[in-house]
């Protein structure tokens, strides 16, 4: 028994659960396919008093404690290891409750007092036959994220979408355009991070769902996706140290249920508008952060810069100008650029600058500080002092000058 359905594992003792209460949803479905997780996501259902029942267990047990919606009566208890939901039943029975849920698989329930598992709709059939089935049009129709969660859901699971929930979703599709930007975003990141989400992004496409949010889209750009993934293994045989950096991302905290990572931001540069500008007013309209929006706009004109000196080898001070344009973004480039055929020989020259800490190339650093300059050449703040600090860094790339000495000496003649 997974830790999901095992009562013991869970981090609160079990006496404190009404006999009425159910675990449903997510954890139940993925507890019965045997995949588990490090972090447990629990959902209970509970006939009366859940939010009552949240905050005695999170008393009990000194856990955190939010009431998520008072109107419907539902509140979040936060342990270390787990985050568990406690709902009001919807209707007046658990099987009412069931059938106003999105698909068959999310629709069985768990009474763990008694271990029995109650699955009015099938849901587990539809496991085994590894079938993502809707449980009724009026139930997408009341929440239009669900059509598209729905290949988000099959490319997690590794399932097929049910051929009469597709024709569905078809005749719904307008009515993904009226949710707000930041929910079809998350499920957008979903598709674009996951080993699987291109083909059904491709589905979805076809299906008629992304023309209001990815208006651009078209089956060539589809293909790039799919080039980026068969890139990412490439470079995992040819460069192991880069492809490690892969699911990286910037050095910031990334908030829950957030996909970041620099394979999801070269597939993000190739669905948006290729020039700059325009990709941009897209990014702030799908509501992606400033990070973001800098760290994929930094790999479009870094492409941009690889596309201009077809000549393949860069010289020096065009790596350079390279590096500072991409900056940590280079990996994101490498991804792209070897998936739409950019020579393999420079590009991992490249990637090994970009793997050198102390390249001074890949990563300028300075030599002398302003204040040097200003010391030694007698002169007072202004632009000027910025223009030479870079003049000094491209000299150091360069090779013309390697200390600060010599810095210094450069600038009387060259500055």
């Amino acid at each position: 028994m997974t830790a999901a359905l095992a009562p013991q594992a869970w981090p609160f003792d079990l006496s404190l659960l009404p006999p009425s209460a159910h675990l449903v949803g997510g954890s139940v479905r993925d507890a019965l396919l045997g995949r588990t997780a490090d972090y447990l996501d629990l959902d209970f259902v509970l006939p009366e008093a859940a939010v009552e029942t949240a905050r005695t267990i999170a008393r009990r047990h000194g856990a955190g404690f939010v009431v998520l919606d008072a109107t419907h009566q539902i509140a979040r208890v936060v342990f270390d290891q787990a985050t568990v939901d406690f709902a009001q039943q919807v209707g007046d029975t658990l099987t009412e409750d069931l059938h106003r849920r999105d698909f068959t698989v999310n629709a069985i329930a768990y009474h763990p007092h008694t271990e029995k598992i109650f699955d009015p709709l099938r849901g587990y059939a539809d496991l085994q036959r590894r079938v993502l089935r809707m449980v009724s049009p009026d139930n997408l129709a009341d929440d239009p994220l669900r059509l598209l969660r729905a290949y988000r859901q099959a490319a997690q699971l590794g399932f097929a979408l049910d051929s009469q929930t597709r024709k569905t979703i078809h005749q719904l599709s307008p009515l993904l355009g009226r949710m707000a930007a930041e929910r079809v975003r998350g499920e957008l990141d979903c598709l674009l991070s996951l080993p699987a989400g291109t083909h059904l992004l491709q589905l979805a496409w076809q299906d008629g769902l992304l023309q209001d949010w990815l208006p651009q889209l078209q089956s060539q750009h589809i293909q790039s996706l799919g080039a980026i993934d068969r890139a990412a293994q490439t470079l995992g045989k040819l460069c192991p140290d880069l492809a490690q950096q892969f699911p990286d991302w910037l050095k910031e905290h990334t908030p829950p249920g957030c996909h970041r990572s620099w394979l999801k931001a070269a597939k993000l540069s190739q669905v948006i508008p290729e020039a700059v500008v325009a990709a941009e007013a897209e990014l702030v309209r799908l509501k992606y952060s400033r990070a973001e929006q800098q760290a994929v706009l930094a790999i479009l004109r870094g492409w941009q810069y690889l596309r201009s000196h077809p000549e393949g080898e860069l010289s020096c001070r065009q790596q350079y100008h390279l590096f500072k344009i991409t900056g940590p973004s280079f990996v994101g480039l490498a991804l792209l650029a070897c998936a739409l055929g950019y020579p393999q020989e420079p590009l991992l020259a490249l990637g090994d600058r970009f793997l050198t800490p102390h390249d001074p190339v890949a990563h300028p650093h300075p030599l002398v500080s302003g204040r040097d300059v200003m010391a030694h050449l007698n002169l007072r703040p202004g632009p000027r002092i910025g223009v030479l600090l870079a003049a000094v860094e491209l000299a150091h790339a360069e090779g013309q000058v390697r200390t600060a000495a010599e810095a210094l000496t450069w600038l009387e003649t060259e500055g």
